[in-house]
């Protein structure tokens, strides 16, 4: 019987090293694997790291062209093509796009309120500014004072809620709840959080509005106003000049631009000087900056807003790893 053992015993031996060597291939199968994926990730890793260097790259390009800009002459106008035009730079094994164009040609959310850090208060004229923005966008009245209202009580820092508005005890009855913000919006996005705001009021209003880190009233420069941004001037005229006519006055507008005064003087908007008729300039404080970056398999993008002081110098103010919304 012996012989009989032994044959049995080597077929388990057999098996046994047969499931060990699975077992093994397995693990090395795994392993590897891991090691694969390590590296692809430590690649990507890289690659994007090195887009975003890129990124930075083009915002130092920006603020190098912005100081030229605005230092070739009193007036920012959109001679020589720079306002929204696609710059293109090609880097090894990628490519950067980026474009510039005017961050003040719209209309300041923070402007509603006035005052500084945990004081803002209620701005008739930036409300009431507001409101004739959403009325040359064809919002009805009381639709209007409504939005304006909780805009304003979302921004300020009391709990006094405006007619129409909305305050804390709100949006605490809600679910999800949350409060007010109380202090400046940092991104035009933050509307989608306060009442009355839909989608589709969102929608509308988002290409005529901007959430600049300031409380002043929003600093146009009517030299680089677009057609499409004619609303703007019913705007600061707080409804006295109608979209049709700033359309015209637009159109009208010299090679070389108007100095402020000049503007004003025009037969079309001489009975509609508004009450603080240097809000209008004839240069530009703010730009935004759009940056894509191609870089091997990454793709990074990122906008930035620069400010222009009064020495002309140039600084970021603000930096988002991706496109303004």
């Amino acid at each position: 019987m012996r012989p009989a053992a032994s044959s049995s015993e080597r077929g388990v031996a057999l098996l046994t090293v047969l499931l060990l060597v699975a077992v093994l291939a397995t693990l090395a199968a795994v392993v590897l694997d891991d090691i694969r994926f390590g590296i692809r990730r430590a690649a990507n890793a890289q690659a994007v790291g090195q887009a975003r260097w890129y990124a930075l790259g083009a915002e130092t390009l920006a603020a190098g062209q912005i100081s030229q800009l605005v230092r070739a002459s009193d007036r920012v106008t959109l001679d020589g093509g720079w306002h929204d035009r696609p710059f293109s730079f090609p880097v090894e094994n990628g490519l950067i796009q980026s474009r510039i164009t005017d961050g003040g040609a719209c209309f300041n959310l923070n402007s509603v309120v006035q005052g500084a850090g945990d004081v803002l208060s209620r701005r008739e004229t930036g409300v009431a500014q507001f409101n004739a923005l959403l009325g040359a966008l064809n919002f009805a009245p009381r639709e209007a004072e409504m939005l304006g209202a909780a805009l304003t009580d979302w921004i300020d820092s009391d709990g006094v809620r405006e007619s129409g508005g909305a305050e804390d005890e709100a949006y605490l009855a809600g679910s999800p709840a949350y409060r007010t913000g109380g202090t400046l919006l940092a991104e035009v996005s933050e509307l989608r959080a306060i009442r009355g705001f839909t989608p589709s009021v969102y929608a509308r209003l988002r290409p005529y509005v901007c959430a600049l880190p300031i409380t002043d009233l929003s600093p146009i420069n009517v030299n680089t106003l677009t057609p499409d941004k004619a609303v703007l001037i019913t705007m600061l005229t707080q409804g006295e000049v109608s979209p049709e006519l700033a359309l015209r006055v637009i159109a009208a507008r010299p090679a070389g631009g108007w100095s402020v005064t000049d503007f004003w003087a025009q037969p079309a908007l001489a009975e509609h000087i508004p009450g603080d008729p240097s809000q209008l300039k004839a240069i530009t404080r703010f730009f935004t900056l759009q940056t894509q970056v191609d870089y091997l398999d990454a793709e990074v993008v990122a906008s930035g807003l620069f400010e222009v002081d009064s020495a002309g110098q140039v600084r970021l103010v603000a930096r988002r790893w991706t496109y303004d919304e």
